[in-house]
């Protein structure tokens, strides 16, 4: 889906990440590397895995775009007792097949507590609020006099209804005046439901497209009020 937006083309992405034509630059938010070992460590029997799939399909989405720059909104690890050999050694190989990759990290709740990656992974990190005019690079959703915010934090789905009763949730994208909210990229986000506003834009992520959703097509329920 390409939409205009600041007087910029931008690209909704069905692999849950943002595309900026004009700036060569990819953004995703919320990877949360090492999720499954620090719930494994908690006690909670989940398999690994994901993090393998999930750094497939960013360097799917980095091979398509050809992205000279990759921006990451936030909650880059999951957590301190997430940083196990095999997550950095895994993440270690993939960027090491990258190395001309520019990397920006802008850190999140999660990185607060999980520190910095290596230094040896060359990631830039700043703090909230790095202006990219006209975007402002967040990881929660604020409003931002300098420009429009792209930010991530908050794991955005809708609850579509079927005609026959059926219920599915979908990861989105929502935009309103001044910023927009990313889907969560780690494929284990549970995501968080919105629920309808007036001037809210959303656009549902399929497997293989990014659809703009009229305000009746999905279900008001407690939630993202941004």
């Amino acid at each position: 889906m390409r939409i205009e937006c600041r007087g910029e083309s931008v690209e909704l992405l069905p692999g849950r990440a943002l595309w900026l034509a004009g700036r060569e630059t990819l953004l995703i938010a919320d990877p949360h590397f090492g999720k499954p070992a620090t719930l494994r460590r908690g006690g909670i029997p989940i398999p690994e895995g994901n993090a393998e799939a999930d750094l497939a399909r960013l360097g799917r989405l980095l091979d398509e775009t050809h992205a000279r720059r990759l921006v990451i909104l936030g909650d880059f690890l999951h957590a301190r007792m997430g940083r196990t050999s095999m997550v950095l050694d895994q993440f270690a190989a993939w960027r090491s097949a990258r190395i001309r990759l520019e990397m920006l990290l802008v850190r999140g709740n999660h990185d607060l507590s999980a520190g910095d990656p290596p230094a040896g992974w060359n990631i830039t990190c700043v703090a909230e609020g790095e202006c990219d005019p006209p975007w402002v690079y967040c990881h929660a959703p604020r409003l931002s006099p300098p420009g429009f915010v792209l930010a991530g934090h908050e794991h955005p789905v809708v609850v579509l209804d079927g005609r026959g009763g059926d219920r599915m949730r979908a990861p989105c994208f929502i935009f309103t005046e001044k910023h927009a909210i990313l889907p969560a990229f780690s494929s284990l986000a549970a995501g968080s439901p919105i629920r309808r506003r007036e001037g809210l834009r959303i656009y549902a992520l399929g497997p293989d497209a990014v659809i703009e959703l009229p305000a009746g097509t999905f279900r008001p329920v407690r939630g993202i009020a941004r």
